[in-house]
């Protein structure tokens, strides 16, 4: 802006001397002096009123809380870089506001706006609140669930929200949502578990005559979920899997480990499938402690109507096909032919 002003201020020199030549000095210097003065208090009323800061908090939710005075939450947008002149955000919305000042909320600013625009917005309580729209996948856990949340809605509290989360693994159900963009942890998380409630209630009936509690549906569908991708796998994968807790065989599933200790199939080490704990499946017999993921209903469903096979063992290569087989010796070999 400086430069600009600079260049009028040369181009106001230039002009008054090309009429001095033709003895209109004094005139032309006050019209000149006239300009330059109008110029630059426009341009600094512009710069003041109609041009957003350089930092705006594009992105960004700010609270102007309830009973807050003009002076402070002209302070709160300065200090938040919203506007440029604490001085001249008062005037204005002593201007638009009069009497009513400030109306409280959260105010969202998707773009950068002047302070003309902020006053105005903050004077009429508009929010700019638009819904945002979410899509949490099938087979996410909760750490996978904050890290979406986190990236598309500007207020979240991570932590906060996984505090929360951490006893509801496998009932946060995966759907498309829409959440305002001042969405609370407890609201999120409440309407999560609400859309898992409308999706399982019609399968309880079902889940009682399987003779397996919903709890443990509900963890079997995690791994099915986490170790299959097509549909036409989760019920055979599903049958597998229930047939070997029937006959008090080890799970030896790899999808746990991923949850636990962040390895997959093709990281674990000896050790890993050595070291007892909660979530190794090859040391303890029968389900997880706790789901490991939050499945999809075709994952649950699966669960809850296995496929019978006469297959005991699957496999899942590198390029995440499923190859069964009836016994060991069958899986060693497709271990040999897939994946080494």
């Amino acid at each position: 802006m400086q430069k600009f002003i600079q260049y009028i201020q040369t181009n106001a020199r230039i002009y008054a001397q090309h009429f001095v030549a033709e003895g209109h000095q004094r005139h032309i210097r006050y019209a000149a002096g006239l300009f330059l003065a109008f110029f630059v208090l426009f341009t600094i009323g512009f710069h003041f009123f109609f041009a957003p800061p350089e930092r705006f908090p594009v992105g960004s939710l700010i609270r102007v809380e309830k009973g807050m005075t003009i002076e402070v939450a002209a302070q709160l947008l300065a200090g938040k870089s919203a506007i440029r002149s604490p001085r001249a955000f008062m005037a204005l919305v002593r201007i638009f506001g009069g009497h009513r000042g400030v109306i409280a909320g959260d105010y969202y600013f998707e773009l950068p706006e002047s302070v003309f625009q902020v006053a105005i917005r903050i004077t009429h309580g508009e929010y700019n609140l638009t819904l945002v729209r979410i899509t949490i996948p099938e087979g996410v856990n909760t750490t996978d669930i904050a890290d979406i949340l986190n990236w598309k809605i500007p207020s979240f509290d991570r932590s906060g929200f996984l505090a929360l989360a951490e006893s509801r693994e496998g009932y946060l159900f995966p759907d498309t949502y829409f959440f305002l963009p001042n969405v609370t942890n407890e609201e999120i998380i409440r309407t999560l578990e609400e859309n898992f409630k409308n999706k399982t209630d019609p399968l309880r009936g079902q889940i009682a005559q399987s003779g397996r509690s919903f709890e443990d549906i509900i963890t079997m569908a995690s791994i099915v979920e986490r170790e299959t991708i097509e549909l036409k796998d989760k019920s055979i994968v599903a049958g597998i899997l229930w047939k070997r807790i029937d006959i008090g065989m080890a799970l030896q599933v790899d999808a746990p480990f991923l949850y636990a200790i962040n390895k997959n199939t093709f990281d674990l080490t000896l050790k890993d499938l050595r070291t007892d704990s909660p979530y190794n499946t090859y040391t303890r017999k029968g389900l997880p402690v706790t789901p490991i993921a939050n499945p999809g209903l075709e994952s649950i469903v699966a669960s809850i109507q296995p496929k019978e096979t006469p297959y005991l063992f699957y496999l899942s290569d590198r390029s995440s096909n499923l190859h069964y087989s009836r016994t060991f010796e069958e899986h060693k070999a497709n271990k040999r032919r897939y994946l080494y």
